[in-house]
């Protein structure tokens, strides 16, 4: 059995955000192939995740297994074991929101998600897999607009950082693009998404 995070950063909620009608339909579609497998939801905004403070970085160097239930390290702990990770975003101003960033900030924990050796960072969550699922309005993946796209690209830069190499992407494009169908792409990409998530 595999533990899954479904990890969801839109303001928008559910049944609105085009982001969310494509990773929920995802999410469905894994349960249903992989039904003994534990699905946790975290919805940020849900959630209040805030941005860390002075007195917050003190417990970011822990000691092996300390903190486990402390409200700054707990997202670290519940990271660290999960196996399979789905982020769910749009990309806002060529990143990522920035209440997901703050969750990042919670997890990329130096002694738990990774950590220093003699050679440079090491991470620590190897083996496990990840998939973002994210909206843009326009085509971040041409050759003209690609180097600004910085939302998925920074996902899998950190999460490759804390060991997790296992990334695929799936981007629902031109959406806010006069005359393009939305509905249209949209339907495309749920479409895309179940296939991918039989297997995942």
């Amino acid at each position: 059995m595999s533990k899954v995070l479904y990890i969801k950063a839109n303001s928008k909620p559910d049944g609105v955000s085009r982001t969310f009608k494509i990773s929920d339909a995802f999410v469905e579609q894994y349960k249903k192939h992989h039904p003994d497998d534990d699905v946790v939801v975290l919805d940020l905004y849900k959630l209040g995740i805030h941005f860390l403070e002075g007195e917050d970085l003190e417990y970011h160097n822990p000691a092996p297994g300390v903190g486990k239930d402390h409200p700054v390290l707990k997202y670290a702990y519940q990271f660290l074991e999960a196996d399979k990770y789905v982020f769910a975003e749009p990309l806002w101003n060529l990143s990522i929101p920035a209440i997901l960033k703050a969750y990042i900030d919670y997890i990329c924990v130096s002694g738990i998600t990774f950590h220093y050796t003699a050679e440079g960072p090491a991470g620590l969550c190897n083996g496990k897999k990840a998939i973002n699922i994210t909206t843009r309005g326009g085509n971040y993946s041409s050759a003209i607009a690609k180097e600004y796209e910085l939302g998925d690209k920074y996902l899998r830069t950190i999460l490759g950082f804390m060991g997790v190499l296992d990334f695929t992407t799936i981007a629902a494009e031109q959406l806010d693009v006069v005359g393009v169908d939305v509905e249209e792409t949209v339907a495309k990409e749920i479409e895309e998404a179940k296939k991918i998530a039989e297997t995942f």
